[in-house]
């Protein structure tokens, strides 16, 4: 067992952080210790609780506890977690929370982590046995529920956001492992330097997990007796120690952090934001999709050039694959970041679809319309239309020759 697992708290005593929630009267503490539990979704960053917050939840509450990661189990598992809570707890009631009578039995807790990965379907799947309270739901996400859970399954559980870990949270936490003879690394009678304890919760980036893991191997693997900043600096060199764990809230946090520092001509946060993408994995021709669709929604005909640059960058990618796409990517992330912007393109298209959607079924003009029969022509399809190299139609004039449909005459999409 690592680290991180073996110091993993197992009472709210000890653990650390989210004081707005499990500190002295806070509502996540009270609900505990009163043992009144409804579902609840813990939302917040990797490394900041979540799975050791509903373990604690389940021993305090004396409950059947069952854990289960969206990623890798589906309907079936959750029918015999179904099926077990139904023997724990025969007859769940049918009223509304407010008016539910406390069945004997065992309470069921399920802890779904990262629930956002379950579809539509799955969540469906689960909703009746939450309603009725067969089920106590505990799910973890990084990402924001609103968008992410179905609003039945939503409207049915509150919601807790938890933070990422300040600087003296993960500092005690690195005190306790390197004092712990038990569960932690004391054993080892190793001491860490003040720059290199700050080093360490800076590049853990948060995640108590990851904190752990690097203090472990800076602790086993250097026989020094001090942990300094060097030996922390070659444990978060060493990829293999998997200390670069690429989540989903990261993923698009930092894409987005990256398009709206681009979109705001600033090239050194979108560089910064480019690189932290690619040092942590991100996949090269994600990146260069998104730079295709931002020259064209951003930069647009301010700068022709510039779709001519993304698309040719992403073709380049492609062809030449890393590390050397790391350079295709910042010539087209500065030329991106430095160019003239304009929505013009992107505003147009939203106001043509807002007229789409307001004049859904408007006939087009008879003039603008095919005629491949003699009864087409007849009614007046394609009359007078003509082509040459001058114009098109008869007559110019916006009186007599037009393009959109009536109701639409004089409609400007397109402003640049």
């Amino acid at each position: 067992m690592n680290l991180a697992f073996r110091l993993r708290p197992t009472t709210l005593d000890e653990f650390v952080g989210q004081e707005h929630l499990i500190g002295k009267g806070k509502i996540l503490h009270r609900i505990i210790e009163q043992k009144f539990l409804s579902s609840m979704i813990f939302w917040g960053p990797p490394g900041s609780g979540k799975t050791t917050l509903a373990q604690i939840i389940s021993k305090t509450t004396d409950s059947d506890f069952y854990s289960i990661s969206a990623v890798q189990t589906g309907k079936d598992d959750l029918r015999k977690i179904i099926n077990s809570a139904k023997n724990n707890h025969p007859h769940p009631s049918p009223l509304p929370l407010r008016e539910r009578v406390e069945v004997r039995g065992k309470r069921t807790i399920l802890f779904i982590d990262e629930i956002h990965r379950w579809n539509k379907a799955q969540q469906d799947a689960l909703l009746p046995f939450v309603e009725s309270g067969l089920i106590t739901l505990i799910g973890a996400t990084t990402e924001n529920p609103s968008f992410e859970v179905i609003s039945p399954l939503l409207s049915r559980c509150r919601v807790f956001v938890l933070k990422s870990l300040s600087f003296e949270n993960l500092a005690k936490i690195i005190d306790k492992a390197l004092v712990d003879r038990e569960r932690g690394v004391g054993r080892y009678e190793k001491k860490i330097t003040n720059d290199a304890k700050e080093l360490l919760v800076r590049l853990s980036g948060g995640d108590a997990r990851i904190l752990l893991n690097a203090l472990e191997i800076a602790v086993t693997n250097f026989k020094s007796k001090q942990i300094t900043p060097e030996a922390v600096k070659e444990v978060f060199q060493t990829r293999s120690a998997g200390l670069y764990d690429k989540k989903a809230d990261e993923h698009y946090n930092i894409i987005s952090a990256f398009i709206k520092s681009m979109r705001g001509s600033d090239p050194n946060a979108s560089l910064y934001y480019l690189a932290r993408m690619l040092e942590n994995g991100e996949d090269p021709k994600f990146i260069a999709r998104r730079m295709i669709i931002f020259a064209s929604e951003d930069v647009g005909l301010a700068d022709r050039g510039a779709l001519i640059q993304a698309n040719a960058a992403f073709e380049a990618v492609h062809k030449v694959g890393m590390p050397e796409a790391q350079l295709i990517l910042t010539h087209a992330c500065l030329y991106l970041s430095t160019a003239k912007k304009s929505r013009a393109v992107a505003n147009a298209l939203a106001e043509a679809k807002q007229a789409v959607y307001e004049f859904p079924n408007e006939p087009i003009p008879l003039h603008l319309r095919n005629a491949p029969t003699k009864l087409m022509k007849n009614l007046g399809y394609a009359k007078n239309y003509i082509w040459n190299e001058k114009y098109v139609g008869p007559n110019q004039s916006k009186n007599t020759f037009y393009f959109l449909p009536e109701k639409l005459r004089g409609k400007n999409f397109f402003k640049p």
